[in-house]
């Protein structure tokens, strides 16, 4: 089941968390090829806030970006061997998928890597180091001989490999045999006799030699470790340094790392700084999860997302072009985003995105649980001034009465005390007061940035019009805009005041038709971002 995150704009508003919220519930209970989640990309409002408490919502976490990471990458997942395994085993792992490197972990250590073997530094390993050496489990041995269990006292064998091809008499006469040696012997009883007797660590019996049942059970009062195979001299003698521990690997240096959570592009400047061929996955943990190639990046799986309540690249997630988008719902004119594929785009003229989801739940006969009908009826009498705003349609008003007789709730008494909840702007900064709903546009190449606030007084911006108007200016400056306003509506007197940047001014005295507007002037019945101010903005730049 794919999963898909479905989220408004940066500036969440009431409708964008409602829209997210409400359209994951209804995919959820219409599609079973998807679990749909609900997120926001900032900080929600003290009206979304209310609403949310009110009817009993979780707001949707936050959601940083779609970026493709390496978790979203078909990478050599599980890919790597213990430390304490065998160097065989880690050869056989590379060859089988075909690889030229393996992590090696610590898997009593929640998986932490270790290290990094690869052919070449095995083989070079393999060729430098004495091969007589032996530094390995029992059950290692074991397993890369096919050998069978005959005598065991220790788990962990350490110690020098000797092969009996000797005669008899000379390799009694010139070898002498210690407790820490490992000897390769067929069926030379009197060699096994003389190795017993010597206490020596391990016999490796080979050709499936049998041994007799006195030099068992004196190998029993000596605890002498024995295993038996059906390999030659030769085959046992090239295997058993194979059997050493992967760890005993010496490596030039420690591996180059990336983190399961690290965007795709931090591991393409890896690899193209290091070049190397193999770089072990970890978690934030230091937990080995795998490996990957630079080959490995063309298998990846796109963030599958859906948009509500806006179809502008600057104002959605970042990253969004590294996404797939899969479906669009929106009530604003037509933006930035493009796809590569078609998709589910529901554009509609209608005063609130809920109202078109609503619409949806009306198509399909998918009951709506009071909760969802209670986000969905605030969340348009916020985008319709509770119906009275030039963006309401019939829609708009068909919604809100079928969602309010649902709720037995008095639309009109409830939108009030809804706003009167979002629009305090106490122990707000004046650059948060501008942000707290902010949407970016461009046309004929100019930036526009627009903030609109809600409030019934006004007064408390007026007190500090100069600073608002500083504040305007630096943000313009700072950002690259040619126009950055920000309008201080109230739905009781139906209008709003307008603070803007310097450079602002005479577009906007030729969108309003009052020469040499003033800052804060009020505008009677300008009450909508979308139908009466961005509108009336572009509609001077395009005719310039």
């Amino acid at each position: 089941m794919d999963k898909v995150y479905v989220f408004g704009h940066k500036m969440p508003d009431t409708d964008s968390v409602c829209s997210s919220i409400a359209m994951s519930y209804f995919l959820n209970n219409t599609r079973d090829d998807l679990e749909a989640i609900p997120r926001i990309l900032g900080s929600i409002n003290n009206e979304t806030k209310f609403v949310l408490e009110r009817f009993g919502v979780d707001a949707p976490k936050y959601l940083n970006d779609v970026k493709l990471q390496i978790r979203d990458v078909n990478y050599r997942k599980d890919l790597y061997v213990d430390k304490c395994d065998t160097i065989k085993n880690a050869y056989d792992l590379m060859t089988a998928n075909k690889s030229s490197g393996i992590p090696i972990v610590d898997t009593n250590n929640n998986n932490k890597l270790e290290g990094l073997i690869t052919l070449k530094e095995l083989a070079r390993d393999l060729i430098e180091t004495d091969r007589r050496k032996l530094c390995t489990s029992y059950d290692n041995i074991l397993k890369v001989l096919d050998g069978k269990e005959l005598l065991r006292y220790d788990e962990e064998i350490v110690g020098n490999i000797i092969t009996a091809t000797f005669r008899s008499t000379t390799f009694l006469a010139d070898v002498e045999l210690h407790n820490d040696d490992i000897l390769v012997i067929g069926d030379r009883h009197s060699i096994l006799e003389y190795a017993i007797e010597s206490g020596v660590k391990l016999i490796i019996l080979v050709a499936n030699s049998d041994i007799k049942e006195v030099h068992l059970e004196e190998a029993k009062k000596k605890k002498v470790n024995i295993i038996k195979t059906d390999k030659s001299s030769f085959d046992v003698s090239n295997l058993l340094s194979l059997s050493n521990y992967a760890i005993s690997i010496k490596t030039s240096q420690a591996p180059v790392t990336i983190k399961d959570n690290d965007f795709l592009t931090d591991f393409e400047e890896l690899q193209s700084k290091y070049a190397y061929s193999n770089y072990p996955v970890i978690s934030n943990d230091d937990k080995c999860l795998g490996m990957i190639r630079i080959t490995d990046v063309s298998e990846k799986t796109r963030k599958k997302v859906i948009l509500v309540d806006h179809n502008e690249k600057n104002q959605s997630v970042d990253g969004l072009e590294e996404a797939e988008i899969i479906e669009i719902i929106d009530h604003h004119r037509l933006g930035t985003i493009s796809t590569s594929t078609p998709i589910n785009f529901r554009n509609m003229s209608v005063g609130s995105t809920c109202t078109i989801i609503f619409g949806l739940f009306q198509q399909y006969g998918i009951m709506i649980p009071d909760s969802i009908a209670g986000i969905l009826l605030s969340a348009i009498l916020s985008d319709t001034l509770i119906l009275k705003g030039p963006t309401k349609t019939d829609n708009d008003v068909i919604a809100v009465k079928k969602l309010a007789q649902q709720l037995n709730i008095d639309y009109e008494k409830y939108g009030l005390e809804m706003f009167k909840a979002g629009s305090s702007l106490k122990d707000k900064t004046i650059e948060e007061i501008i942000y707290q709903d902010f949407k970016q546009y461009n046309a004929e190449d100019t930036n526009i940035g627009i903030g609109q606030v809600f409030t019934t007084n006004y007064e408390e911006i007026e007190e500090k019009k100069d600073e608002y108007v500083r504040q305007l200016n630096n943000i313009a400056s700072g950002n690259n805009y040619d126009i950055v306003c920000l309008f201080v509506t109230n739905i009781i007197t139906n209008g709003s005041n307008v603070l803007f940047n310097d450079k602002a001014k005479n577009t906007l005295s030729l969108a309003y038709d009052i020469p040499d507007i003033a800052e804060g002037q009020f505008l009677p019945n300008i009450v909508s971002r979308k139908k009466q101010i961005i509108s009336a903005i572009i509609d001077v730049i395009e005719r310039k």
